[in-house]
């Protein structure tokens, strides 16, 4: 019996692109539909179906950036951005309004899919009913349900940012590498100049909230990586 090939969406004004990946995405397996405009690219999203969604930054009409927002504003679907090649600016609002990882362009076919999967490494895994839940004072995580609550609250987490928590949780009141985070994390190796493990890491220290002792729940040891502090 063979699996199902996993959906993705792609919302980019380049139909050259669009066409290119989908072919090669065909080859992996990868079943890729396109829309052209942010308009339509949300309304696919929005109607489910999808287990990624690829989204250009840059498009006419609605921004990438705008249609993040109202994506995220009714769907935790993972979102892998396009930036353009040393962009900052629109890769860091990218990561702080949900997205899950970005790609600079110009990029490959190969490198784009790669991505792809890495992402849904990380957020397609089968549920394991087996699986126990992991606590970490107030805090508890069900990987299987990818499913995280504070103080008996659900935390609205993307796949990126409940990945990241996973690996503070498992590893708690110990130091975890910045290396260790990006490959546990986020699915890649830790690129230099790379900000996203730090925007995701600013997101969840938000959502959680102080400890009892009123710092940051995750503390950053200089130089030696992150810990996720035990109450």
């Amino acid at each position: 019996m063979t699996c199902p090939a996993q959906s993705i969406l792609m919302i980019d004004d380049d139909r050259e692109l669009c066409s290119l990946l989908q072919e090669y995405c065909a080859l992996e397996g990868l079943a890729l539909q396109a829309a052209h405009n942010g308009e339509a690219g949300v309304l696919m999203a929005l109607g489910g179906g999808f287990d990624l969604v690829i989204l250009d930054v840059m498009m006419p009409g609605m921004s990438g950036t705008e249609a993040l927002r109202r994506i995220r504003a009714r769907s935790m679907t993972p979102v892998l951005m396009l930036t353009a090649m040393g962009d900052d600016a629109d890769r860091i609002l990218g990561l702080e309004l949900g997205a899950d990882d970005y790609v600079p362009k110009p990029c490959t076919p190969r490198e784009l899919v790669a991505r792809i999967r890495a992402i849904l490494r990380r957020t397609g895994m089968p549920p394991d009913a087996t699986q126990p839940a992991l606590f970490c004072g107030d805090l508890r995580l069900w990987p299987a349900r990818r499913v995280a609550e504070l103080r008996g609250n659900v935390l609205n987490l993307t796949g990126a940012e409940f990945s990241i928590l996973e690996t503070l949780v498992r590893n708690a009141g110990r130091t975890v590498s910045r290396e260790t985070l990006s490959e546990e994390g986020l699915g890649r190796p830790l690129e230099r100049f790379d900000r996203s493990l730090d925007v995701h890491l600013s997101s969840i220290r938000h959502k959680l909230g102080p400890g009892r002792d009123g710092r940051h729940r995750i503390q950053t040891l200089r130089g030696r990586g992150y810990q996720l502090v035990q109450e």
